[in-house]
């Protein structure tokens, strides 16, 4: 069941710049950083799916680490942002009651095959759904340019998910 995925998306990112602080917009790239629908939580669950997949299904988790890995750029990128934007770049968020650490407890985890993919692929429409939110609202054309990036490797991801899902169902695997 080998793959031609590509993981990340042809076109360059932009250079990350801003044009200046701006407490509003830095919260929202700490959400994408340390929420509990952020960046930390893919990274992590692509590491986690990519451990128990293993030997077992090498190709799943051959494709779980190589999003990871995109992902990673993607929690790197938010946080250069946030820093700019003028917030301390840790793994947390802004909620109702001030700042709140980014925790693995914000975690699914599922411990079957089609469930790590479902999973994995709700992960995906709701970062885009994230992104594209903040891309209405941000009026920083530097920030908007790396969220509209970003969105292009979280449609491929979602895409390779889909597919991996509908050719693993259709051969019977699960």
């Amino acid at each position: 069941m080998g793959n031609n995925y590509m993981y990340q998306d042809k076109a360059p990112y932009p250079k990350l710049r801003v044009c200046g602080k701006n407490a509003e917009y830095a919260q929202a790239m700490l959400a994408n950083v340390g929420d509990a629908n952020s960046e930390m939580t893919a990274v992590s669950m692509y590491f986690y799916n990519n451990l128990i997949t293993g030997e077992a299904f090498e190709e799943l988790a051959e494709c779980f680490y190589k999003i990871m890995l995109v992902e990673m750029r993607h929690l790197d990128m938010n946080g250069k942002l946030a820093l700019m934007l003028g917030a301390d770049p840790r793994l947390w968020s802004c909620q109702d009651q001030g700042m709140v650490y980014w925790s693995p407890e914000k975690l699914n985890y599922p411990g079957r095959i089609p469930e790590l993919l479902l999973n994995a692929i709700s992960g995906e429409e709701a970062a885009i759904a994230q992104y594209q939110m903040q891309t209405e609202w941000i009026q920083d054309q530097y920030v908007t340019a790396v969220i509209c990036r970003i969105i292009k490797d979280e449609e491929l991801h979602l895409e390779i998910l889909k597919d991996l899902l509908e050719r693993w169902e259709k051969h019977g695997i699960f």
